[in-house]
C-alpha cells in the first residue's frame, strides 16, 4: 500500500487517481503535506520494510523495530480520536496492543535464549 500511494502521489492526474475514491480523506491529508508526503511514505515502508526482514529473520531488533511502529500506530490512532473525533481509529488500538503483547513476549525469550 506504501508503494502503491508513492505511485499515486508521483504521478497525479493518471488513471490511478480513481483509488483515491477509496479514502479521499487520505488524498486531502496528503495533498496538504505537499512534497513531504512521498518522502514520508518512504520512511514509513521502508521501516516496515526493515521490520519485516528483522522479524523473518528472528532478530531481536527487528522485534523492537516492529514494536516501535505500533506504540507509533497507537499514538496516531489516539491523537486521532482527540483531534478529529475519529473513533474508528479505536479498533486498532486493542489489536495493536495484541500484537505489542506478542512481540514483547517473543523478544524476552529470544533475548533468554540469545537468538539474533
Amino acid at each position: 500500500m506504501c508503494t502503491l500511494t508513492i505511485v499515486l502521489l508521483a504521478f497525479p492526474g493518471t488513471a490511478l487517481d480513481s483509488l483515491w475514491r477509496l479514502n479521499p480523506g487520505a488524498h486531502s491529508a496528503f495533498q496538504s503535506i505537499g512534497g513531504w508526503a512521498i518522502a514520508i511514505m518512504v520512511l514509513v515502508g521502508s521501516t516496515c520494510l526493515l521490520a519485516a526482514i528483522g522479524l523473518w529473520r528472528g532478530a531481536l531488533w527487528g522485534t523492537r523495530v516492529a514494536i516501535i511502529i505500533l506504540i507509533v500506530n497507537m499514538i496516531g490512532g489516539v491523537t486521532n480520536v482527540f483531534l478529529k473525533s475519529d473513533f474508528k481509529t479505536l479498533i486498532g488500538l486493542p489489536i495493536a496492543a495484541a500484537m505489542i503483547f506478542y512481540l514483547a513476549r517473543s523478544e524476552r525469550l529470544c533475548a533468554s535464549s540469545k537468538c539474533g
